[in-house]
C-alpha cells in the first residue's frame, strides 16, 4: 500500500506542484477507484 503524505497532498491540491511521480498517480488513482484523466487537467502555460 502506498502512503501520502499530507504536505504532498496538500501540493497536489493548491497546484503548486511541478511534477507528480507516475507512482504518486497510481496510489491516488487506486485509492480514489478512478482513472488519471477523471484528476487531471491539461492547461497551456501562458
Amino acid at each position: 500500500m502506498l502512503l501520502f503524505t499530507r504536505a504532498n497532498l496538500s501540493i497536489l491540491k493548491t497546484g503548486k506542484a511541478k511534477a507528480v511521480r507516475l507512482s504518486t498517480l497510481e496510489g491516488i488513482c487506486n485509492a480514489l477507484n478512478c482513472q488519471p484523466g477523471d484528476i487531471l487537467e491539461y492547461t497551456e502555460e501562458e
